[in-house]
């Protein structure tokens, strides 16, 4: 198997309710282990959160996530942004309309000066996205 890059991201409290919010938009099997699945946590408030998501999508796309036990500091957003880049138009365009719906558009996917389209969102989960489109006119 080869290597693989894929974001993994952190939530608190509500990984289970974005992982299937990322399901709706890319499809695929998604796996969820609680942290009370492998007795990895003796605080009964974690018992319920999630340790580990993973989701592939039937493009080969692969996401993972969990929640940040409650020792951990937790900062969402500023640290990270995920990149979506093809040259399938039509399948980012549906991407791109799926994630931004209910978040924020901060640049519009749009002709960018090196050929491309491309935009910049943040989804209602405060998740920053980038989508890129491969020698598209948008």
């Amino acid at each position: 198997m080869a290597t693989k890059l894929n974001p993994y991201l952190n939530f608190q409290g509500t990984t289970r309710e974005a992982m299937e919010f990322y399901r709706d938009v890319f499809g695929g099997e998604l796996t969820l282990s609680t942290f009370g699945d492998f007795q990895a946590s003796q605080d009964p408030a974690e018992q319920d959160k999630i340790m580990h998501a993973q989701l592939v999508s039937p493009g080969g796309l692969t996401l993972m996530a969990a929640d940040s036990p409650n020792a951990m500091p937790y900062t969402p957003g500023n640290n990270y942004s995920v990149s979506l880049s093809g040259d399938d138009e039509s399948e980012l365009h549906g991407y791109w309309g799926r994630l931004s719906d209910g978040g924020t558009v901060v640049m519009p996917l749009d002709k960018a000066p090196w050929g491309d389209a491309f935009g910049m969102c943040v989804d209602r989960f405060g998740v920053s996205w980038l989508v890129n489109i491969a020698g598209s006119a948008a």
